[in-house]
């Protein structure tokens, strides 16, 4: 017997629905790879901004717990897995890359308790220390607030306004370096289309506005950093590396 056309119709919308929810899943991780690539080509790690790994990390550690308190769409959630992953993965990296550029003896550990030092440590195990302090911090006030309604919805703003703000901090680098140099344009580019596409899903699957509000303000930022790349005129062949 023939399908009928409303059974096939169901069958594509399902496998739509399903590859949608798997970009979702590993879209975000897909804009490091070039720069992660740049950096180990170059072997220099100064033009990007290790504060973009540090919004991440506490913005889906955050809605992980968020999730817990009110769950939404599971491919989010496993998209907060996979973000925290890729984020160690570039944070290794760098602190390998600085490792065998460093010059002076001198170390930063946050075991100095030295505030001027924050995220700029020398060490890759003082972040996981961090992140699971953090953790621990977020897990202990979840647990004790999770019934509270006004504390979760607070949570999950916290998440994605930390999310919202991920561009930020590569913005401000290429401001004081008044160049882009060493940052890869193919990620901001990837960060642009996926912003887009995220943005779309939350309005398509009704998510909750806290995500919509972040999807918006990412993509300001992603314009404003291309907006840099074109004003700061470095060489073409280096902004495609």
């Amino acid at each position: 017997m023939e399908q009928a056309p409303e059974e096939d119709m169901e069958s594509s919308w399902t496998l739509l629905s399903w590859l949608a929810s798997s970009v979702m899943v590993f879209g975000g991780a897909v804009p490091y790879v070039p720069q992660y690539q740049e950096i180990q080509r170059t072997n220099n790690a100064e033009g990007f901004s290790t504060r973009v790994c540090l919004v991440l990390l506490l913005a889906n550690i955050l809605r992980i717990f968020f999730w817990i308190g009110k769950q939404f769409e599971m491919p989010l959630l496993l998209q907060s897995v996979v973000m925290i992953l890729t984020m160690l993965a570039m944070l290794h990296l760098c602190c390998s890359i600085h490792a065998s550029n460093r010059v002076s003896t001198k170390q930063h550990h946050i075991t100095d308790l030295d505030f001027r030092h924050f995220w700029s440590w020398s060490s890759f195990e003082d972040y996981l220390i961090f992140c699971f302090g953090f953790t621990l911090l977020c897990a202990f006030i979840t647990f004790v607030f999770l019934d509270w309604v006004l504390f979760v919805e607070a949570l999950g703003s916290l998440a994605v306004m930390f999310e919202a703000m991920l561009g930020l901090p590569q913005l401000l680098q290429n401001y004081n370096n008044r160049s882009t140099r060493g940052m890869s344009v193919k990620m901001v580019l990837l960060w642009t289309a996926g912003d887009i596409f995220k943005t779309t899903y939350f309005v398509i699957n009704e998510s909750p506005t806290q995500f919509l509000v972040c999807g918006s303000v990412q993509i300001l930022i992603d314009i404003a950093i291309l907006v840099q790349v074109g004003y700061y005129g470095q060489d073409s062949r280096s902004k495609l590396g």
